[in-house]
């Protein structure tokens, strides 16, 4: 499930979501973003359930300060709203694929 939206989720709808989710930090203009893009496709085809949030990221956007994003994209995989793990500026689907197996086998 992908949502993009102009509206940044706040850390308390974040952190209040069950199950795996997925946050995207980036913007549209960012090269290493745009060339993420088919890794992260190809990798979230593989799991659908979990939710995928693109959170456009830059100077005041306090989502990705909270979660102390410094490089674009900056992958946050979370389980019940807590993070498991990130990936910052991927480079191969199999660690966002390993990545995604793991909130999905977590309880």
């Amino acid at each position: 499930m992908l949502l993009t939206t102009m509206d940044e989720p706040t850390a308390d709808e974040i952190s209040a979501l069950a199950g795996p989710a997925m946050l995207e930090f980036g913007t549209s203009w960012c090269g290493h973003c745009a060339a993420a893009q088919p890794l992260i496709a190809t990798a979230l085809a593989q799991h659908p359930t979990v939710r995928h949030f693109k959170v456009e990221d830059g100077p005041g956007r306090r989502l990705g300060r909270s979660y102390r994003v410094k490089l674009w994209p900056t992958l946050v995989f979370l389980s019940n709203g807590r993070e498991a793990t990130r990936i910052v500026r991927p480079s191969d689907d199999g660690a966002i694929d390993q990545a995604l197996a793991g909130i999905e086998a977590t309880p």
